[in-house]
């Protein structure tokens, strides 16, 4: 099983309150790419990037009231292809298990995701940013084969 990305992405950018400037730093330094597909976020996240960049982003609720798992939904129903996430590794939140669930949906529906800057900076520098690419969507096949083989026992 294979779902297509197409030459214009779909990318979630989210990013914890402590990385936020982060975020936003590396989106106006590469605002000229980041322009040329749609942007959707978190929130807070969002208002922040839509105001200082000046280009169209589509905000979400945010992270913590549920917008994780709006991402997470636009994920599993193939509306959203990539994910820009500037995670804080050194402070707990309330809602770790709501982040922990959206990189576990990006993990398994095979989308790329960056969760530093530098990787975000070799994905828009790869050629596959601007070209079609057909993602395998293996973890998900085989969960599906195992599930039917198992009712098929009952």
């Amino acid at each position: 099983m294979a779902r297509r990305l197409e030459e214009k992405k779909t990318m979630a950018l989210v990013a914890h309150d402590n990385r936020k400037k982060d975020l936003i730093n590396w989106c106006q330094s590469h605002k000229d790419i980041l322009a040329q597909h749609n942007l959707v976020a978190t929130g807070t996240t969002g208002g922040l990037l839509s105001k200082n960049l000046g280009i169209k982003i589509e905000s979400f609720l945010s992270g913590p009231l549920g917008g994780d798992f709006q991402i997470g939904t636009g994920i599993v129903e193939d509306r959203i292809d990539m994910l820009i996430f500037f995670w804080d590794p050194l402070e707990s939140l309330g809602h770790d298990p709501d982040v922990k669930a959206l990189l576990r949906l990006a993990t398994l529906y095979n989308i790329p995701m960056a969760c530093n800057q530098a990787s975000a900076d070799f994905f828009l520098n790869s050629t596959l940013m601007s070209s079609k690419y057909e993602r395998q969507l293996n973890l998900i096949e085989q969960y599906q084969m195992k599930r039917k083989n198992t009712s098929l026992l009952d």
